[in-house]
């Protein structure tokens, strides 16, 4: 069976809505594609830089699927504030780990721009 989770504002843990940043988007994108790279499990499908998206996948995990993430980092150019968001959809395993794939980067992704 399919899931899926995505950041939002509705969210009460912290790591669950989107970031929000004062910074410019080519940096915290180029950050979030280096944590991609240093994650264990993590590897980077494809990315579109232009519209500021990373699509990832995230190995299984004990009882768990592969799941696929997409990052994605908006905010205007030149203008020091940015969003990230992701989204994790998993398919398969008896263990849904969508809310645990967006805690474990956004929690690093904190570490590294805030």
């Amino acid at each position: 069976m399919a899931s899926s989770f995505e950041s939002s504002d509705n969210q009460s843990h912290q790591h669950l809505k989107p970031l929000r940043v004062p910074s410019l988007k080519d940096g915290i994108y180029a950050t979030a594609k280096e944590l991609v790279e240093d994650l264990p499990g993590w590897s980077l499908m494809s990315e579109d830089e232009a519209n500021g998206v990373l699509n990832c996948e995230r190995k299984a995990r004990p009882l768990s699927g592969n799941s696929r993430v997409t990052i994605k980092v908006e905010g205007p150019e030149g203008v020091p504030s940015t969003t990230v968001t992701l989204r994790s959809e998993s398919d398969g395993g008896l263990r849904k780990c969508d809310k645990a794939n967006i805690v474990e980067f956004m929690k690093l992704l904190h570490r590294r721009v805030v």
